[in-house]
């Protein structure tokens, strides 16, 4: 674990290295999530939850959370590949965690891609279990 770790909500002066870090590590992400704009749609709705990692002034990690009323939800937790496997993102999803409770959240849900057979194992080592559920989308027109 790294002893130098802040996690912290997200502030303007983060985008450039947000943007760095998600456009490395979610390559393969659709249209829908640029990163500027997803920063600029999760800054109107619980700000407070979309926290950064930062070491040595450096934002090597990140995760949007949100609560609707019902559950939460995690998204883009992400930690730069040079600093991973050092406790970042175990401590990112714990502050989300803390900060879902404290809104009044009883239950957390995340997507995964079936596939991603790494993340899945490091979620259930945080007490995540894999649920039978069919997920279903449809695209609106907001950009």
């Amino acid at each position: 674990m790294i002893a130098s770790i802040e996690i912290r909500p997200y502030e303007s002066k983060d985008q450039a290295q947000v943007v760095a870090l998600w456009s490395d590590v979610f390559k393969d992400d659709p249209p829908w999530n640029e990163p500027a704009s997803m920063i600029r749609r999760k800054l109107t709705v619980q700000p407070e939850l979309f926290l950064v990692a930062v070491v040595d002034e450096q934002v090597v990690g990140t995760v949007m959370a949100g609560f609707d009323g019902v559950r939460g939800w995690i998204h883009h937790l992400a930690v730069q590949r040079s600093h991973r496997r050092q406790g970042i993102a175990s401590s990112l999803m714990i502050a989300a965690e803390k900060g879902l409770e404290i809104a009044g959240c009883p239950k957390v849900n995340l997507q995964v891609r079936a596939t991603n057979s790494e993340v899945i194992a490091f979620y259930r080592s945080l007490g995540y279990e894999l649920e039978e559920r069919a997920s279903l989308a449809k695209r609106l027109g907001v950009a």
